[in-house]
């Protein structure tokens, strides 16, 4: 045998061999199981071909192939056992659903019985087995990176298998690339484990392991011809299920009639309807908490409430008189002429009947239902039925939930403009059109101006100034509060470096929603801000009501603590709305309490707002917290609140809202609406070492 290169070039050939037969592997396991039986087999045949003459060629390059001192018979067997060990491990079947316990079963006798495998084939290749000697830490190393990569393998392919493109492949391409290099560190470890390290064990890479390579590499790309086969013919199988669910009248899932169907037999009730005088209902159902349950018990688990929900509808409705609309949607129609008490009483059933519990397997869960009734004739044509009913489910739903509405014109005329708003923010949001507007805090006892609160401002092109009391629900309801909030927190700490750079040290307040509590990044979030505009935490104050501080005191005290450690205050506002616990409230990183303006408004004429006010200022100086009133608009306010030992004072009776620019002249120029002073301190210089 002549030699044509050394060692290294095998070593490297042969991992390359092994990722490539470990890609195929993880591609067969990504079939379509949803065949006869014959198919199933060929996909564990091509796991199993893949796989098994990965480890094989590891082993003929690494240890050296078939020849005068290694058994024919050995070899193949090694190879079959190999084939056998890869069809067990990666086509368990249905493995991609598995639960976590399988998948580390599998990645667990995978990496074992690859490292076992190895370990024969060096037996096989020496002569006197008997008298090799083992280093059994070397067998450890090559068993954990083994397992390491294996587990990456089944890990990857489990957390990316709804990804689709490119993503799918990157993660197919990292899984292959683990189990490869795991081969071959497995072999190369286990040889050193038996002492074949040196020359004379070391096989070069000679004629004899070039046919082998050959023979090897001839194996996989048969097996990649069969798969991408396979996945042919899996894709033209589920197009032709895709047309069947399509055409079909029922639901494949659930069994109910599909939309479609619906369709026709609503068409043929309205006629009935129509020459008999009579009236419809129409209901949509909307589960609630099915993405929770989804998420708890898994797509098989989702699937069988919606089973079982189908059947609960069934029985309140007459036959095809019940439908699935889509998702966790559903329809019902209610015939014989039924009243608007009638139609409520079905919708009542309906909440009943799904809000009994679900069994999935041996655990429970509970779920409740939106629904929405449109009456026929009162409220549309047939046409427009659904999507009345699905208007007044809306509605319910924004309710809470686990109730009924009935369709009411103003549902579709509010969904336009919300969605019209919803368009018009998210183009306010790209171009910069929101702005941030400033109201000034009085000391009380002094009557200086010591900081301002951020309220948010938007200037719509046609409709004006737009009220946050408008916006901000839409952008609480789709998803966009967030964003606006960073956009706030942002936009604060920009202008108080702008304010700090004209000389101006002004401490600002910005507000923080309930769904920003709920942000995991809050606090970095703001530590980012602070550190990227230089701005010190003692010049931002956060403040949350006092009805979401008590929503999730648990969320609330975490975050809070967050925050107290970036460095910013933190202030209760709308104090005395809400039903706080004293014990909870005195545990809470709080600098200030915020008296809620509906007290402030009655002092003048209420001696239960009076004592309110006091009640509140009194418990914040024993806790030793500031105090400040909101919504001061009358001399009469004002001398109250500071015979009573207030300390802030806010309102229109010192200045409304105003813009940076014009807060800013106020402070350097004197150009304001009233004559106050801005104290002395916000014009100090801030120390560097106290600058964040």
């Amino acid at each position: 045998m002549v030699n044509i290169a050394t060692p290294t070039v095998g070593t490297a050939l042969s991992l390359c061999l092994a990722i490539f037969a470990a890609h195929l592997a993880l591609g067969w396991t990504e079939l379509d199981l949803r065949g006869n039986l014959a198919a199933r087999w060929r996909r564990w045949v091509g796991i199993g071909l893949s796989l098994g003459t990965g480890v094989w060629a590891v082993h003929a390059f690494g240890v050296g192939p078939i020849g005068a001192d290694v058994q024919v018979v050995t070899e193949c067997s090694l190879w079959a056992m190999a084939a056998v060990i890869g069809m067990a491990a990666l086509g368990w079947p249905e493995a991609r659903k598995a639960r976590l316990a399988h998948r580390l079963a599998g990645a667990c006798g995978l990496a074992s019985s690859t490292v076992a495998l190895q370990a024969l084939g060096v037996l096989a290749v020496d002569r006197n087995p008997a008298a090799l000697e083992w280093h059994w830490p070397s067998l450890g190393m090559a068993w954990a990176a083994a397992l390491v990569a294996c587990l990456a393998a089944v890990g990857l392919s489990h957390a990316t298998r709804h990804a689709a493109g490119w993503r799918a492949l990157a993660a197919r391409g990292a899984a292959s690339a683990s189990i490869g290099l795991a081969l071959v560190a497995g072999q190369l470890l286990i040889g050193g484990a038996a002492a074949l390290t040196d020359p004379a064990h070391l096989m070069p890479l000679d004629t004899l392991s070039v046919l082998a390579g050959l023979f090897s590499l001839s194996l996989l790309v048969l097996s990649q011809r069969e798969l991408g086969r396979q996945r042919r013919l899996c894709a033209a199988r589920a197009e032709a299920r895709r047309k069947r669910d399509a055409s079909s009248p029922n639901d494949t899932l659930t069994g109910l009639p599909t939309r479609a169907r619906f369709e026709g037999a609503l068409a043929q009730a309205v006629q009935q309807a129509d020459n008999a005088a009579q009236r419809l209902a129409l209901l949509v159902i909307d589960l609630d908490g099915f993405k929770a349950v989804n998420h708890a018990f898994g797509s098989h688990g989702g699937d069988q409430v919606l089973r079982e929900v189908a059947a609960r509808l069934r029985a309140l409705a007459k036959p095809h008189r019940a439908a699935r609309l889509d998702g966790d949607r559903f329809l019902l129609l209610v015939g014989d002429n039924p009243s608007t008490h009638d139609a409520s009483a079905v919708a009542v059933s309906v909440i009943d009947a799904v809000g009994k519990p679900f069994k999935i397997g041996s655990r429970a869960a509970t779920l409740g239902c939106s629904v929405g009734v449109a009456m026929y004739p009162e409220h549309g044509a047939r046409s427009t039925m659904i999507a009345h009913a699905h208007a007044a489910m809306g509605a319910a739903k924004t309710a809470g939930g686990a109730s009924h509405a009935f369709f009411d014109p103003r549902m579709i005329k509010g969904m336009r403009e919300d969605a019209e708003l919803l368009r018009d923010l998210r183009v306010a949001l790209e171009q910069r059109r929101l702005e941030l507007y400033y109201q000034p805090k009085i000391h009380a006892p002094s009557g200086e101006i010591t900081g301002a609160e951020a309220l948010i401002r938007w200037h719509h092109p046609q409709r004006g100034m737009v009220s946050p009391a408008v916006f901000i629900p839409i952008a609480e309801r789709y998803g966009l509060i967030n964003t606006i909030g960073r956009w706030v927190i942002e936009e604060s700490c920009r202008q108080a470096r702008a304010w700090r750079d004209e000389g101006l040290r002004m401490r600002v307040a910005i507000n923080l929603s309930v769904h920003q509590l709920r942000q995991a990044d809050l606090a970095s979030c703001i530590a980012d801000a602070l550190q990227h505009h230089q701005i010190n935490p003692d010049l931002i104050t956060c403040e949350i009501t006092e009805s979401t501080a008590m929503d999730d005191t648990e969320v609330t005290t975490r975050v809070l603590s967050a925050l107290d450690e970036v460095g910013v205050h933190i202030s209760i506002d709308d104090f005395g709305t809400g039903h706080s616990s004293l014990s909870y409230l005195r545990k809470l990183p709080a600098d200030e309490l915020k008296i809620d303006r509906s007290f402030v408004s009655d002092l003048e004429t209420s001696e239960d707002a009076r004592k309110v006010a006091v009640a509140v200022i009194n418990l914040a100086k024993a806790l030793n917290l500031k105090v400040v009133a909101e919504g001061v608009e009358t001399e009469g306010q004002n001398r109250i609140l500071r015979e009573f030992g207030c300390d802030q004072l806010q309102g229109y009776l010192f200045a409304k809202p105003m813009s940076a620019k014009a807060l800013a002249l106020w402070a350097m120029d004197d150009v304001g609406p009233r004559t106050l002073n801005f104290r002395d301190s916000l014009f100090r210089e801030t120390t560097p070492a106290a600058a964040a």
